[in-house]
């Protein structure tokens, strides 16, 4: 049964400005959570698609920094770009289909992904 209470990031950007690349979900998936998956990204993605990775972990780093945060209504698919690598889970255990998994920036491995975020 999908929680129809999940945290909702007031203020966070619901999309990369001019695109349809997604930030924010507007209600619970009602076939369940879509579980956060490491997704591998080559050196051949398109341009468009590491300025949405940028522009959500920037977004990521104005709201939360260093603080832990609950996954809420973040995009599964957008997270599941940086899971892993730039965006760590912050609890053990951590449940990758939960609105309530907590998550945290991993700053050194962020700052070496993307600089520019951090500069």
């Amino acid at each position: 049964m999908p929680r129809e209470d999940m945290v909702k990031h007031r203020g966070f950007p619901g999309r990369l400005p001019g695109s349809d690349y997604q930030f924010v979900i507007r209600r619970a998936n009602p076939k369940g959570v879509t579980p956060l998956t490491e997704r591998p990204r080559f050196k051949d993605r398109r341009q468009a698609d590491r300025i949405a990775d940028e522009a959500f972990l920037a977004a990521l780093w104005e709201h939360f920094g260093e603080e832990p945060f609950v996954r809420g209504n973040l995009d599964a698919g957008r997270l599941s770009w940086l899971f892993g690598r730039e965006v760590i889970p912050a609890e053990e255990p951590f449940d990758p289909a939960s609105y309530d998994a907590m998550l945290r920036i991993d700053v050194d491995r962020a700052a070496a992904s993307f600089p520019e975020v951090f500069a």
